[in-house]
């Protein structure tokens, strides 16, 4: 109900005014944000920008809509787009902001990029899609990356484990885990969370220059590669390590799993770090925070944005007061250290973050300056939205058994992907 008063609202004011015709008329003192940052975590994390935004005296009206991938959201989002309802401005994933910069649907606001040096500042891997023809639209408050896992760390001095260098060390340290009568792997049964885990199983398996290929340039060769069908075979290898309520489960749920030491590991991007911090728990004393095996020297990132749609003139003081706090090196720091990601800004200190975050922050600056700083193909920072829920099809079929052997995956991923270009 309260987004559907939000719809009604906004119609109305759009029945009076147009965008741009109200520059003297008095601002509306208030943020309309759309996003889907509902786990305890995320709302820690998002609370940091609504006081920074109140500090600037304007009022924060909510417009949540839960699903920890995204989908749901962006499903409202296009609806609101299309009625001509945006809101002020909406949570977003990459090549979902360049859509809709494209179509010209997003506000100009390098105004403000020009005058606070944003340039300098954001990685240009992350101004592709936070700029369209220069101008920018979005604005990042920070890089999440997904190829980590979290341990819990009494769990782990139980079963006498230690970090996994190698994907075959992690499959050992999962049947430790099995045989002490631990969950091994907590996962949650979702496309989005299963195409996650598999983006960091494809690197592992294959290297960072076979991700590329297959995953960035989509080169059918690798796609359809005898290492792509081993990639596969080991997601499988994971399958037999989780639970039998795996399906549906949301990722924080599977995340508490570990926190409460009833499994040993979970596969997730940073994100999970969040949770921990929720639950009052320290890294390296209660979790351990690791590198996917095989990966490490690599960041497969996805960042957390904010789009600002055109809206009439008397709001756009509220978008502009919004960007800036979101860029604020401060509040990206605050904001970070809650969140478990790092800051989407390279000048932001490491001081206030704990030893995954700095770990974080300097894996970020190494694989960015190294050229091993790639788009998660699952969270849409590798190809557009339309080749990631192909991608998400498949690997989800294949984890439930509606894809029964790698070859057949293999032959279904390039057969879906070629029909989502």
């Amino acid at each position: 109900m309260k987004f559907r008063a939000f719809l009604i609202s906004t119609a109305l004011t759009a029945v009076t005014i147009s965008y741009g015709t109200l520059a003297h008329a008095a601002d509306v003192k208030e943020v309309q944000m759309l996003h889907w940052w509902t786990s305890g975590g995320e709302a820690a994390a998002l609370d940091v920008i609504k006081q920074a935004v109140a500090k600037q005296g304007f009022a924060w009206k909510d417009v949540p809509v839960a699903g920890g991938g995204g989908g749901a959201a962006m499903t409202t989002l296009k609806a609101n787009v299309a009625a001509g309802n945006p809101p002020t401005a909406s949570q977003i994933l990459g090549y979902y902001a360049l859509e809709y910069a494209e179509q010209g649907s997003l506000a100009n606001i390098s105004s403000l990029a020009d005058k606070d040096g944003w340039d300098k500042v954001v990685p240009a891997a992350l101004q592709k899609f936070a700029k369209t023809n220069g101008k920018w639209g979005a604005v990042p408050i920070n890089i999440h990356s997904v190829n980590w896992i979290w341990l819990n760390k009494a769990v782990m001095e139980k079963i006498g484990g230690t970090e996994p260098k190698s994907f075959d060390e992690f499959v050992a340290l999962l049947d430790k885990a099995k045989k002490a009568g631990v969950i091994p792997l907590a996962l949650g049964g979702q496309p989005w969370q299963e195409a996650t885990m598999f983006d960091s199983i494809v690197a592992s398996t294959g290297g960072t220059d076979f991700y590329k290929k297959a995953f960035v340039d989509l080169d059918e060769g690798a796609l359809k590669s005898d290492t792509m069908k081993k990639a596969f075979d080991n997601l499988a290898k994971l399958r037999d390590y989780v639970d039998p309520n795996y399906t549906g489960r949301d990722w924080n749920l599977a995340t508490a799993m570990v926190i409460k030491g009833d499994a040993l590991v979970q596969v997730m991007g940073d994100w999970a770090k969040g949770e921990f911090a929720a639950a009052h728990k320290e890294a390296g004393k209660d979790y351990l925070c690791y590198r996917f095996p095989g990966t490490d020297g690599s960041v497969f990132y996805n960042s957390d944005m904010f789009a600002f749609f055109k809206v009439p003139a008397d709001r756009q003081a509220a978008q502009l007061a919004l960007a800036q706090v979101t860029m604020n090196p401060d509040v990206q720091s605050a904001f970070n250290v809650i969140k478990g990601s790092v800051p989407a800004r390279t000048d932001v200190s490491d001081a206030a973050f704990d030893i995954c975050g700095k770990k974080g922050i300097a894996d970020v600056k190494a694989a960015n300056a190294k050229g091993t700083f790639f788009g998660s193909l699952a969270q849409n920072y590798a190809q557009p939205p339309a080749i990631a829920t192909a991608y998400y099809d498949v690997v989800t079929k294949f984890m439930h058994g509606g894809i029964k052997t790698s070859d057949i995956a293999v032959t279904e991923l390039v057969k879906a992907i070629n029909a989502a270009k």
